[in-house]
């Protein structure tokens, strides 16, 4: 058996995870980055493909005729012409709910930043600002607690129903807005809009789709309270990056945190670029090196159910 690793950089960039465990299938070729020309090249003769965002099209798999078995490190698998491979036998897998403890670690990493405000006093204080104080403490910048403020959750799969167990644990009100209403959800119901109308935080969990590109626009954001907060851990098109822009540089809204962009490394012309009150992390939520560990022993049971003729998380 034969795999190829198509963008082992994605899941290891300080190497801090080795492919070890792959190596129990066969003879594994792993390329760091795969450029769309080199994808075929690159599979060569190999039964499985692994990746993460490369594309998997029809033409490369019709270039590719051992190729039986593409395994995705990652939730999503819009990067793969899935209703083809199914026309050819080819089984592809993805790997669902690996993330969803950092996911809503990073949430709540930026509910605290923005309200207890831990940078901005660090700052303050390397800056000598306390050695001048007239008083033992210093906090001309505005804190506040969690408990009481409302929690907006947009998608209430497994991150955003982590989410909310945490936020109601911080003694917040949670809201959620959801394609189809949950059952036994101990939570308020509503639409995205009326979410949006009530919400202190507001935080994006739902899957891209045509119905929820664009859902960050100007009439969602001009319902807000001035004084409210937009996370997004999603996918990037769901916001509408100049309609954000414009809300943040107005002061329409307080303040945004993204880890995810349209684009993606982030384009040098994104209208976020120079926001203000905005917080951009480079797509790391979902990084910490536990769920990068658990993300690589998903994708090896994915391989080892299928070889045994019971394929797991198959998406086709």
């Amino acid at each position: 058996m034969k795999l190829a690793v198509l963008d082992w950089y994605t899941v290891s960039v300080s190497g801090d995870i080795t492919t070890e465990a792959l190596e129990q299938f066969g003879d594994v070729k792993v390329i760091s980055l795969t450029k769309p020309e080199e994808t075929a090249a690159n599979i060569g003769d190999a039964d499985i493909v692994l990746c993460n965002k490369v594309l998997i099209t029809k033409e490369v798999m019709d270039a590719c005729p051992n190729l039986r078995y593409v395994g995705l490190f990652a939730t999503g698998y819009n990067n793969v012409d899935v209703a083809y491979a199914a026309k050819k036998g080819i089984t592809v897998c993805n790997a669902g709910q690996y993330s969803t403890n950092a996911v809503a670690q990073q949430v709540f990493a930026y509910i605290l930043d923005r309200y207890s405000r831990i940078r901005d006093y660090d700052n303050a204080v390397k800056n000598g600002e306390w050695e001048r104080s007239p008083a033992f403490s210093y906090f001309p910048i505005p804190t506040a607690e969690l408990a009481g403020q409302t929690l907006a959750i947009v998608g209430y799969g497994s991150i955003g129903r982590r989410v909310a167990e945490i936020g109601s644990a911080f003694g917040m009100n949670i809201v959620v807005s959801t394609r189809t209403k949950p059952t036994n959800c101990p939570y308020e119901v509503t639409d995205v809009l009326t979410a949006a109308k009530k919400a202190d935080v507001i935080t994006f969990h739902c899957p891209l789709t045509e119905q929820t590109r664009g859902l960050v626009n100007s009439e969602l954001l001009g319902v807000m309270k001035p004084t409210a907060v937009l996370i997004n851990t999603s996918r990037g098109p769901v916001v509408n990056e100049a309609d954000l822009a414009e809300a943040l540089n107005s002061g329409r809204i307080a303040a945004a945190y993204a880890d995810v962009l349209e684009k993606e490394p982030m384009s040098p012309d994104t209208p976020l670029k120079h926001a203000k009150n905005l917080t951009i992390t480079p797509h790391t939520a979902w990084a910490a090196f536990e769920t990068r560990k658990r993300l690589v022993d998903i994708v090896c049971g994915n391989i080892r159910a299928w070889l045994d003729g019971s394929p797991t998380n198959k998406v086709n």
